[in-house]
């Protein structure tokens, strides 16, 4: 690439604040450091106390180029904010494939998906005294049938100016064809982006960061192919956090977040942005 060429604009998003206090403490390190620019805060978790979202709003005041967005959050083992919401397991949310075949099968009711979602905007809404930057979703339920409905309609009805999260590659199909858990989420993104578009919703142009966690691999390969391909005003999205009690009781992938975070926190990470032309300043 042409030193002259300009820069590429992205977000690099860190996912699930809100999750534990060690989570939130990375992410906050790491917007301070101005090494993320977008973070997502899942309003059902354990972890979105006063003192918290405090702590993260003097974080994005260090760095005003921080937008921050509503983690919409649909899937165990997290609670709904409703007291309707159906189908429900042991008083949870249904498990990631469960909602996803009941999505598939159109067993779920769409009204009150999008109350559910309504009621998550308003408590970010009442957590932080503004509508969030832009909504995404925990697990990628927003682009699940029936669900992505009820997102865009709560998206439209509660947060009009915002935009939203789009899980497509900006690949040839043939590199492509390497993850199946990305390929699918190209699919369901593509019927997601008309949606959006039908509903003069914005929606980042290009996304990247889907990998195996669990099994784990070296971040900063990953992150140089995340890189590659990524269009200007793409999306990244990662997952850095401090291993604790609350993280370990809730969610399979655990040490690979100190990984991510050391990574980005490291100086090999701005050598890399500036090797590929990248830049996260969006001013």
């Amino acid at each position: 690439m042409s030193v002259s060429s300009p820069p590429r604009h992205i977000w690099l998003c860190a996912d699930d604040y809100g999750m534990s206090p060690g989570v939130n403490r990375a992410i906050r390190d790491l917007i301070v450091q101005k090494r993320i620019n977008a973070t997502s805060v899942m309003v059902p978790a354990p972890a979105v106390d006063r003192t918290e979202i405090e702590a993260l709003t003097q974080a994005v005041a260090a760095n005003p180029d921080c937008a921050v967005g509503l983690h919409a959050t649909l899937t165990a083992p997290f609670h709904p904010l409703t007291m309707h919401f159906k189908p429900l397991d042991g008083g949870q949310f249904l498990p990631l494939g469960r909602l996803l075949r009941a999505s598939l099968l159109r067993r779920l009711d769409a009204e009150i998906v999008q109350a559910e979602l309504l009621a998550q905007i308003t408590a970010f809404r009442e957590m932080f005294g503004r509508v969030p930057d832009y909504v995404d979703g925990h697990q990628h339920v927003q682009l699940f049938p029936q669900i992505r409905d009820a997102f865009l309609g709560a998206v439209k009805d509660a947060a009009p100016e915002a935009w939203v999260r789009q899980c497509g590659r900006s690949l040839p199909l043939a590199q492509r064809l390497d993850s199946p858990k990305a390929l699918l989420l190209d699919v369901l993104s593509e019927t997601f982006r008309k949606k959006c578009a039908h509903a003069d919703i914005a929606f980042n142009p290009g996304f990247a960061g889907a990998y195996d966690m669990v099994r784990g691999r070296e971040f900063a390969d990953a992150m140089q192919g995340f890189l590659d391909g990524l269009p200007d005003r793409g999306l990244v999205m990662c997952h850095p956090g401090f291993v604790d009690e609350t993280l370990v009781s809730l969610d399979d992938v655990t040490h690979q977040r100190e990984r991510e975070f050391a990574f980005l926190s490291s100086d090999d990470f701005p050598r890399l942005l500036a090797a590929s032309n990248v830049t996260l300043d969006h001013t």
